[in-house]
């Protein structure tokens, strides 16, 4: 019974992370997909399943080639100023802008995975994404801003670290952000390697 029991579990195991991920992709593509089926299916005369998402990808791709011309430069700027004179809602752009930006943009946020101690009298550590390199408007040189992600969730925290306190983990930040994500759960392989201001360490750029 005890080995049927460890063979359930296993297959459990197995299928459990497939399924899951599957039916993820497949609700993301249905809304997706969703959001404009209502209008096509009236202008073609039928449900096209797939179709809606395939114009919102041509759509995005268009969007974000023109906005690195010229011709969208007027645009931007219009819009701006509209953002600007609402503080509110400023606030709120800015916040999405640049979480999105440190995922998908130019310069990506998250590609300097660390760990740090949170009371030096501890042995306690915590993982992180060192985001901001300079504070010089908090009157400081000598720290960083690293964000800590929540395990199982979307959310974290941002800390202001000393230099000295910082070290690079030594693995890709992708396998780092899983390992975060998943509870300390996934296995994750690197050195880590101290980062300081010293001659001979190679010091936070």
């Amino acid at each position: 019974m005890k080995k049927l029991t460890s063979y359930f579990f296993q297959g459990l195991l197995y299928l459990a992370p497939i399924s899951i991920t599957i039916y993820v992709i497949f609700l993301i593509f249905d809304f997706s997909d969703n959001l404009l089926q209502e209008h096509l299916s009236v202008m073609i005369g039928r449900p096209v399943p797939g179709l809606g998402v395939l114009i919102m990808l041509i759509f995005l791709t268009a969007l974000g080639y023109i906005g690195q011309t010229i011709i969208a430069r007027p645009f931007k700027l219009f819009f701006s100023k509209i953002i600007h004179t609402i503080p509110l809602l400023e606030l709120v752009y800015s916040a999405i802008k640049d979480f999105f930006s440190a995922f998908v943009g130019k310069e990506k946020k998250f590609n300097k995975p660390v760990m740090f101690k949170i009371n030096s009298n501890d042995n306690m550590h915590r993982i992180g994404f060192i985001t901001n390199t300079n504070l010089e408007a908090f009157g400081t040189n000598d720290l960083v801003a690293v964000y800590v992600p929540f395990s199982y969730t979307f959310t974290g925290e941002t800390y202001l670290v000393s230099k000295e306190a910082i070290k690079l983990i030594n693995a890709p930040a992708s396998e780092v952000m899983k390992f975060i994500v998943a509870g300390g759960v996934a296995d994750i392989y690197g050195n880590e390697k101290v980062i300081s201001e010293s001659k001979n360490k190679k010091p936070i750029p």
